[in-house]
């Protein structure tokens, strides 16, 4: 059950920040985003959904990869 609420207040966050006019914002969409993975990883793997288990892993992948464009990349690039 808390994995559930954690599920659905991370991603509602997440789509909401990454819908946001300030770009300022938009940044912040990653880090909630990769928060709710892990309560992803064992929802999926508990329910022995091994399907939604492998997008999970692609759902990680794209926000690690928000996380380095948007927070690791240089200020200047």
């Amino acid at each position: 059950m808390f994995e559930q609420v954690a599920i659905a207040l991370t991603g509602m966050v997440a789509i909401w920040l990454t819908q946001q006019s300030r770009e300022g914002w938009k940044k912040y969409a990653c880090l909630f985003g990769i928060c709710g993975q892990p309560f992803w990883f064992y929802s999926a793997y508990q329910a022995e959904q091994w399907g939604i288990l492998v997008l999970t892993f692609f759902y990680t992948y794209s926000w690690l990869l928000g996380f380095k464009n948007n927070w690791l990349k240089p200020l200047n690039q």
